[in-house]
Protein backbone atom coordinates (compact mmCIF):
# COMPACT_ATOMS: atom_id res chain seq x y z
CA UNK A 1 0.00 0.00 0.00
CA UNK A 2 1.46 2.84 -1.20
CA UNK A 3 1.39 5.83 1.63
CA UNK A 4 2.83 8.80 -0.18
CA UNK A 5 -0.20 9.74 -2.13
CA UNK A 6 -2.26 10.52 1.11
CA UNK A 7 -2.85 13.57 2.12
CA UNK A 8 -3.35 14.72 5.76
CA UNK A 9 -6.40 17.17 6.36
CA UNK A 10 -5.82 20.80 6.65
CA UNK A 11 -6.01 22.35 10.01
CA UNK A 12 -7.59 25.47 8.85
CA UNK A 13 -10.42 23.91 6.67
CA UNK A 14 -13.70 23.87 8.53
CA UNK A 15 -16.11 21.25 7.10
CA UNK A 16 -19.39 22.60 5.94
CA UNK A 17 -22.30 22.12 8.42
CA UNK A 18 -26.02 22.65 6.94
CA UNK A 19 -27.75 25.57 8.35
CA UNK A 20 -31.44 24.61 9.69
CA UNK A 21 -34.13 27.59 10.61
CA UNK A 22 -35.79 26.46 13.70
CA UNK A 23 -39.20 27.41 13.41
CA UNK A 24 -40.96 29.84 16.10
CA UNK A 25 -43.36 28.14 18.29
CA UNK A 26 -47.23 28.34 16.65
CA UNK A 27 -46.07 28.70 12.93
CA UNK A 28 -46.39 26.41 10.25
CA UNK A 29 -43.79 24.59 8.20
CA UNK A 30 -44.21 24.38 4.29
CA UNK A 31 -42.06 22.83 2.09
CA UNK A 32 -39.14 22.59 4.33
CA UNK A 33 -39.46 26.18 5.31
CA UNK A 34 -41.00 27.90 8.16
CA UNK A 35 -44.14 30.35 7.89
CA UNK A 36 -45.83 32.28 11.14
CA UNK A 37 -49.70 32.59 10.44
CA UNK A 38 -52.00 33.35 13.10
CA UNK A 39 -54.82 31.68 14.02
CA UNK A 40 -58.23 32.82 12.97
CA UNK A 41 -60.74 33.83 15.63
CA UNK A 42 -63.09 31.16 15.61
CA UNK A 43 -60.18 28.32 16.00
CA UNK A 44 -59.01 29.39 18.81
CA UNK A 45 -58.47 27.21 21.57
CA UNK A 46 -60.40 27.48 25.07
CA UNK A 47 -57.93 26.96 27.85
CA UNK A 48 -58.33 26.80 31.41
CA UNK A 49 -61.85 27.93 31.47
CA UNK A 50 -61.21 31.29 30.03
CA UNK A 51 -62.79 32.76 26.38
CA UNK A 52 -60.33 35.47 26.22
CA UNK A 53 -58.99 33.95 23.18
CA UNK A 54 -62.45 33.64 21.51
CA UNK A 55 -62.91 37.56 22.67
CA UNK A 56 -66.07 36.46 23.99
CA UNK A 57 -66.76 37.98 27.41
CA UNK A 58 -68.40 35.56 30.28
CA UNK A 59 -71.12 38.10 31.24
CA UNK A 60 -71.74 39.77 27.69
CA UNK A 61 -74.56 39.10 25.55
CA UNK A 62 -74.72 36.65 23.14
CA UNK A 63 -77.09 36.88 19.88
CA UNK A 64 -78.87 33.81 18.71
CA UNK A 65 -79.74 32.86 15.29
CA UNK A 66 -82.00 30.38 14.60
CA UNK A 67 -82.15 28.82 11.13
CA UNK A 68 -78.77 30.26 10.11
CA UNK A 69 -75.77 28.22 9.83
CA UNK A 70 -74.48 28.49 6.23
CA UNK A 71 -73.87 31.46 4.32
CA UNK A 72 -71.35 34.15 5.78
CA UNK A 73 -70.59 31.26 8.35
CA UNK A 74 -69.68 28.30 5.88
CA UNK A 75 -70.88 24.95 6.79
CA UNK A 76 -69.50 23.65 9.82
CA UNK A 77 -70.30 19.62 10.63
CA UNK A 78 -69.46 17.34 13.21
CA UNK A 79 -70.17 14.21 13.10
CA UNK A 80 -73.36 13.56 15.97
CA UNK A 81 -75.38 10.79 16.36
CA UNK A 82 -79.47 10.71 16.84
CA UNK A 83 -78.39 11.44 20.61
CA UNK A 84 -75.49 14.30 20.67
CA UNK A 85 -72.61 11.79 21.45
CA UNK A 86 -70.04 12.62 19.40
CA UNK A 87 -68.05 10.18 17.46
CA UNK A 88 -64.43 11.76 17.10
CA UNK A 89 -64.23 12.48 21.10
CA UNK A 90 -60.39 11.61 22.09
CA UNK A 91 -59.58 9.29 24.75
CA UNK A 92 -58.25 11.58 28.14
CA UNK A 93 -56.84 9.43 30.64
CA UNK A 94 -56.40 10.13 34.01
CA UNK A 95 -53.95 9.43 37.09
CA UNK A 96 -55.83 9.97 39.92
CA UNK A 97 -59.55 10.42 41.13
CA UNK A 98 -62.53 8.69 41.35
CA UNK A 99 -63.54 9.07 37.73
CA UNK A 100 -59.55 7.86 36.21
CA UNK A 101 -60.03 6.70 32.33
CA UNK A 102 -57.54 4.16 33.33
CA UNK A 103 -55.70 2.17 36.16
CA UNK A 104 -51.80 1.49 36.32
CA UNK A 105 -51.95 -1.31 37.98
CA UNK A 106 -52.71 -4.33 35.91
CA UNK A 107 -54.16 -5.77 38.45
CA UNK A 108 -57.42 -4.03 38.42
CA UNK A 109 -57.69 -4.95 34.71
CA UNK A 110 -58.24 -8.71 35.02
CA UNK A 111 -61.74 -10.19 35.34
CA UNK A 112 -61.73 -12.37 38.37
CA UNK A 113 -65.33 -13.11 38.87
CA UNK A 114 -66.90 -14.71 35.84
CA UNK A 115 -70.68 -14.50 36.14
CA UNK A 116 -72.58 -12.87 39.34
CA UNK A 117 -76.78 -13.42 39.65
CA UNK A 118 -78.40 -10.00 40.56
CA UNK A 119 -82.14 -10.43 40.77
CA UNK A 120 -83.39 -11.69 37.73
CA UNK A 121 -80.09 -11.06 36.10
CA UNK A 122 -77.26 -12.86 35.18
CA UNK A 123 -74.41 -10.73 34.09
CA UNK A 124 -71.17 -10.91 33.14
CA UNK A 125 -68.96 -8.46 34.12
CA UNK A 126 -65.98 -6.60 32.85
CA UNK A 127 -63.39 -5.81 35.49
CA UNK A 128 -61.66 -6.54 38.34
CA UNK A 129 -63.70 -6.34 41.92
CA UNK A 130 -62.08 -7.27 45.30
CA UNK A 131 -64.50 -9.28 46.46
CA UNK A 132 -62.97 -12.35 48.70
CA UNK A 133 -60.45 -14.54 47.17
CA UNK A 134 -62.27 -17.76 47.81
CA UNK A 135 -65.37 -16.34 46.05
CA UNK A 136 -63.21 -16.01 42.62
CA UNK A 137 -63.52 -19.61 41.82
CA UNK A 138 -67.02 -19.70 42.08
CA UNK A 139 -69.09 -20.14 38.53
CA UNK A 140 -71.50 -17.61 39.41
CA UNK A 141 -71.35 -15.16 42.79
CA UNK A 142 -74.93 -14.70 43.59
CA UNK A 143 -75.85 -10.91 44.74
CA UNK A 144 -78.76 -9.84 47.09
CA UNK A 145 -80.57 -6.93 44.72
CA UNK A 146 -81.97 -5.50 48.17
CA UNK A 147 -79.14 -5.46 50.83
CA UNK A 148 -76.20 -6.36 47.74
CA UNK A 149 -74.60 -9.12 49.85
CA UNK A 150 -72.49 -11.53 47.96
CA UNK A 151 -73.31 -15.11 48.47
CA UNK A 152 -71.85 -18.28 47.13
CA UNK A 153 -74.70 -20.45 46.29
CA UNK A 154 -78.28 -20.20 45.18
CA UNK A 155 -79.24 -21.77 48.42
CA UNK A 156 -77.60 -19.48 50.37
CA UNK A 157 -79.24 -16.41 48.54
CA UNK A 158 -82.77 -18.82 48.84
CA UNK A 159 -82.23 -18.42 52.65
CA UNK A 160 -80.97 -14.96 52.87
CA UNK A 161 -84.18 -13.60 50.87
CA UNK A 162 -86.09 -15.47 53.09
CA UNK A 163 -84.96 -13.34 55.97
CA UNK A 164 -83.69 -10.59 54.34
CA UNK A 165 -85.48 -7.38 55.66
CA UNK A 166 -84.35 -4.96 53.01
CA UNK A 167 -87.04 -4.73 49.73
CA UNK A 168 -85.56 -1.13 48.84
CA UNK A 169 -82.19 0.66 49.69
CA UNK A 170 -81.21 2.38 53.16
CA UNK A 171 -81.81 5.93 53.74
CA UNK A 172 -83.83 8.40 52.46
CA UNK A 173 -86.22 8.41 49.63
CA UNK A 174 -85.79 11.74 48.32
CA UNK A 175 -87.96 10.98 44.75
CA UNK A 176 -90.75 9.34 43.43
CA UNK A 177 -92.70 9.50 40.62
CA UNK A 178 -94.32 6.28 38.62
CA UNK A 179 -92.24 3.28 38.80
CA UNK A 180 -89.10 5.37 39.45
CA UNK A 181 -87.44 6.33 43.28
CA UNK A 182 -84.09 7.59 44.09
CA UNK A 183 -82.72 7.27 47.55
CA UNK A 184 -79.89 9.50 49.60
CA UNK A 185 -77.96 6.86 51.53
CA UNK A 186 -74.88 8.01 53.86
CA UNK A 187 -71.89 6.55 53.57
CA UNK A 188 -70.88 6.29 57.11
CA UNK A 189 -74.23 5.78 58.67
CA UNK A 190 -74.88 2.65 55.92
CA UNK A 191 -71.77 1.90 55.73
CA UNK A 192 -72.00 -1.93 54.70
CA UNK A 193 -74.76 -1.30 52.38
CA UNK A 194 -72.19 1.49 50.50
CA UNK A 195 -69.17 -1.01 50.81
CA UNK A 196 -71.19 -3.48 49.36
CA UNK A 197 -72.30 -0.91 46.52
CA UNK A 198 -68.95 0.18 45.63
CA UNK A 199 -67.72 -3.66 45.26
CA UNK A 200 -70.51 -4.45 42.86
CA UNK A 201 -70.04 -1.33 40.81
CA UNK A 202 -65.89 -2.11 40.93
CA UNK A 203 -67.65 -5.29 38.35
CA UNK A 204 -68.34 -2.53 35.70
CA UNK A 205 -66.04 0.44 36.26
CA UNK A 206 -62.36 0.06 35.42
CA UNK A 207 -61.44 3.42 37.13
CA UNK A 208 -63.36 3.29 40.86
CA UNK A 209 -61.07 3.03 43.91
CA UNK A 210 -62.82 3.54 46.59
CA UNK A 211 -63.92 0.08 47.86
CA UNK A 212 -63.99 0.65 51.92
CA UNK A 213 -63.97 4.36 53.05
CA UNK A 214 -67.39 5.38 52.63
CA UNK A 215 -67.29 8.01 55.41
CA UNK A 216 -66.87 11.59 53.54
CA UNK A 217 -69.41 10.03 50.52
CA UNK A 218 -73.26 10.52 49.75
CA UNK A 219 -74.80 7.57 47.45
CA UNK A 220 -78.10 8.54 46.01
CA UNK A 221 -79.87 5.06 44.41
CA UNK A 222 -81.81 5.44 41.46
CA UNK A 223 -84.28 1.96 41.39
CA UNK A 224 -87.49 0.46 39.33
CA UNK A 225 -90.36 -0.06 41.90
CA UNK A 226 -92.63 -3.49 41.46
CA UNK A 227 -94.60 -5.86 43.35
CA UNK A 228 -91.75 -6.91 44.66
CA UNK A 229 -89.71 -4.15 45.88
CA UNK A 230 -87.41 -1.59 44.04
CA UNK A 231 -84.27 -2.83 42.03
CA UNK A 232 -81.39 -0.71 41.80
CA UNK A 233 -81.30 0.69 37.90
CA UNK A 234 -77.76 2.72 39.19
CA UNK A 235 -76.56 5.54 41.28
CA UNK A 236 -73.83 8.40 41.75
CA UNK A 237 -71.92 9.02 44.89
CA UNK A 238 -71.35 12.71 45.53
CA UNK A 239 -68.34 13.93 47.94
CA UNK A 240 -69.36 15.43 51.72
CA UNK A 241 -68.15 19.24 51.21
CA UNK A 242 -68.33 22.08 53.84
CA UNK A 243 -68.20 25.56 52.68
CA UNK A 244 -64.96 26.37 52.34
CA UNK A 245 -63.98 22.76 50.71
CA UNK A 246 -62.12 22.68 47.33
CA UNK A 247 -64.50 19.99 46.32
CA UNK A 248 -67.46 22.26 46.51
CA UNK A 249 -68.66 22.85 43.30
CA UNK A 250 -68.49 18.93 42.23
CA UNK A 251 -71.91 17.72 42.28
CA UNK A 252 -70.95 14.04 41.38
CA UNK A 253 -67.74 12.03 41.73
CA UNK A 254 -68.75 8.69 40.53
CA UNK A 255 -71.54 7.61 38.30
CA UNK A 256 -72.50 4.02 37.00
CA UNK A 257 -76.30 2.47 35.12
CA UNK A 258 -76.12 -0.87 35.70
CA UNK A 259 -75.79 -3.13 32.30
CA UNK A 260 -79.73 -4.77 32.11
CA UNK A 261 -80.61 -1.03 32.41
CA UNK A 262 -77.90 0.88 30.03
CA UNK A 263 -79.35 2.57 26.73
CA UNK A 264 -83.00 3.32 28.37
CA UNK A 265 -82.12 6.92 29.46
CA UNK A 266 -81.30 5.97 32.84
CA UNK A 267 -77.55 7.30 32.67
CA UNK A 268 -78.99 11.05 31.57
CA UNK A 269 -81.82 10.72 34.05
CA UNK A 270 -79.18 10.19 36.80
CA UNK A 271 -76.89 13.04 35.50
CA UNK A 272 -80.76 15.84 35.04
CA UNK A 273 -80.94 14.43 38.68
CA UNK A 274 -77.58 15.75 40.12
CA UNK A 275 -78.38 19.09 37.89
CA UNK A 276 -82.01 19.42 40.06
CA UNK A 277 -79.82 18.53 43.32
CA UNK A 278 -77.50 22.00 42.34
CA UNK A 279 -80.63 23.84 41.74
CA UNK A 280 -82.07 23.14 45.01
CA UNK A 281 -78.72 24.40 46.68
CA UNK A 282 -78.43 27.38 44.42
CA UNK A 283 -75.19 26.91 42.65
CA UNK A 284 -73.87 25.11 39.45
CA UNK A 285 -72.00 21.88 39.99
CA UNK A 286 -69.81 19.40 37.44
CA UNK A 287 -68.74 16.42 37.97
CA UNK A 288 -64.82 15.52 38.96
CA UNK A 289 -62.90 15.89 35.80
CA UNK A 290 -61.05 14.67 33.80
CA UNK A 291 -64.09 12.37 32.87
CA UNK A 292 -63.32 8.67 31.41
CA UNK A 293 -63.81 8.46 28.25
CA UNK A 294 -67.53 7.03 28.38
CA UNK A 295 -68.28 9.61 30.88
CA UNK A 296 -67.05 12.50 28.57
CA UNK A 297 -69.64 10.85 25.82
CA UNK A 298 -72.76 10.94 28.52
CA UNK A 299 -72.38 13.97 30.01
CA UNK A 300 -71.28 16.14 26.36
CA UNK A 301 -74.80 14.81 25.66
CA UNK A 302 -76.54 15.35 28.36
CA UNK A 303 -74.97 19.63 28.27
CA UNK A 304 -75.72 19.91 24.22
CA UNK A 305 -79.72 18.59 24.91
CA UNK A 306 -79.88 20.82 27.84
CA UNK A 307 -78.07 23.81 26.40
CA UNK A 308 -79.88 23.71 22.97
CA UNK A 309 -83.54 23.00 24.73
CA UNK A 310 -82.90 26.71 26.35
CA UNK A 311 -81.50 28.01 23.26
CA UNK A 312 -84.91 26.86 21.24
CA UNK A 313 -87.32 27.99 23.64
CA UNK A 314 -85.45 31.81 23.39
CA UNK A 315 -88.13 34.50 22.28
CA UNK A 316 -87.89 37.81 20.50
CA UNK A 317 -87.70 40.56 22.77
CA UNK A 318 -91.02 43.24 22.38
CA UNK A 319 -88.85 44.94 19.65
CA UNK A 320 -88.43 41.82 17.50
CA UNK A 321 -84.77 41.47 17.31
CA UNK A 322 -82.80 38.40 18.24
CA UNK A 323 -83.17 37.06 21.90
CA UNK A 324 -79.82 37.35 23.65
CA UNK A 325 -78.77 35.60 26.42
CA UNK A 326 -75.77 35.32 28.46
CA UNK A 327 -73.42 32.54 29.54
CA UNK A 328 -74.38 33.36 33.04
CA UNK A 329 -78.02 32.82 32.62
CA UNK A 330 -77.50 29.95 30.40
CA UNK A 331 -75.30 28.39 33.77
CA UNK A 332 -78.04 30.21 36.35
CA UNK A 333 -80.74 28.05 34.05
CA UNK A 334 -79.46 24.59 33.87
CA UNK A 335 -77.05 24.86 36.59
CA UNK A 336 -74.00 23.52 34.38
CA UNK A 337 -71.02 25.46 34.98
CA UNK A 338 -70.20 28.49 32.61
CA UNK A 339 -66.78 26.29 31.87
CA UNK A 340 -68.78 23.17 30.80
CA UNK A 341 -71.48 25.45 28.99
CA UNK A 342 -68.57 27.53 27.17
CA UNK A 343 -66.72 24.06 26.13
CA UNK A 344 -70.14 22.51 24.61
CA UNK A 345 -70.75 25.57 22.76
CA UNK A 346 -67.07 25.45 21.20
CA UNK A 347 -67.89 21.34 21.11
CA UNK A 348 -71.06 21.50 18.98
CA UNK A 349 -69.47 24.57 16.72
CA UNK A 350 -72.03 27.71 17.83
CA UNK A 351 -69.68 29.93 18.27
CA UNK A 352 -68.91 31.83 15.12
CA UNK A 353 -67.62 35.30 14.63
CA UNK A 354 -69.84 37.76 12.69
CA UNK A 355 -68.95 41.37 12.11
CA UNK A 356 -67.01 42.02 14.80
CA UNK A 357 -68.87 40.07 17.63
CA UNK A 358 -69.27 36.26 18.19
CA UNK A 359 -72.72 35.12 17.78
CA UNK A 360 -74.72 31.44 18.35
CA UNK A 361 -75.83 30.24 15.35
CA UNK A 362 -78.32 26.45 14.85
CA UNK A 363 -79.32 25.35 11.43
CA UNK A 364 -81.97 23.41 10.67
CA UNK A 365 -80.18 20.18 10.79
CA UNK A 366 -79.07 21.01 14.25
CA UNK A 367 -82.75 21.83 15.19
CA UNK A 368 -83.84 18.46 14.09
CA UNK A 369 -81.37 16.32 15.79
CA UNK A 370 -82.18 18.11 18.78
CA UNK A 371 -85.74 17.33 17.96
CA UNK A 372 -85.16 13.88 17.70
CA UNK A 373 -82.82 13.90 20.35
CA UNK A 374 -85.29 14.64 22.91
CA UNK A 375 -88.27 12.91 21.53
CA UNK A 376 -86.37 9.48 22.80
CA UNK A 377 -86.08 10.52 26.44
CA UNK A 378 -89.41 9.84 27.35
CA UNK A 379 -88.60 9.74 30.93
CA UNK A 380 -87.65 13.13 32.20
CA UNK A 381 -87.31 14.08 36.26
CA UNK A 382 -90.15 15.86 37.59
CA UNK A 383 -88.71 18.63 40.26
CA UNK A 384 -92.29 19.00 42.34
CA UNK A 385 -91.68 15.14 42.99
CA UNK A 386 -87.87 15.69 44.67
CA UNK A 387 -88.80 16.38 48.46
CA UNK A 388 -85.04 17.06 49.25
CA UNK A 389 -83.43 19.83 51.06
CA UNK A 390 -79.47 20.25 51.31
CA UNK A 391 -77.82 19.75 54.72
CA UNK A 392 -75.12 21.57 56.78
CA UNK A 393 -73.10 18.77 56.82
CA UNK A 394 -70.35 20.29 59.02
CA UNK A 395 -73.28 19.44 62.26
CA UNK A 396 -73.13 15.37 60.90
CA UNK A 397 -71.26 14.03 63.69
CA UNK A 398 -74.30 15.73 66.38
CA UNK A 399 -77.27 14.05 64.57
Amino acid sequence: MDLSKLEPPKKDVKTPVKKVEIPPVGSRVVNGGSSSRPCSPEREIYENGSMQSLGLSISGAMKVTIGGGSGAFGSRKRRLDEDGDSQDIPMAPRQTGSMVAHHDDIVTRMKNINLIEFGRWQIKPWYFSPYPQELTSLPILYICEYCLKYLKSAKCLERHLAKCLYKHPPGNEIYRKDKISVFEIDGRKNKQYAQHLCLLAKLFLDHKTLYFDTDPFLFYCMCEQDARGYHLVGFFSKVLTLKKSPQKDFNVACILTLPPYQRKGYGKLLIEFSYELSKVEGKTGSPEKPLSDLGLLSYRSYWSQTILEILLNLKPNEAGERPCITINEISELTSIKKDDVISTLQHLNLINYYKGQYIITLSEEQIHTQERAMAKRPIRIDPKCLHWQPKDWSKRGKW
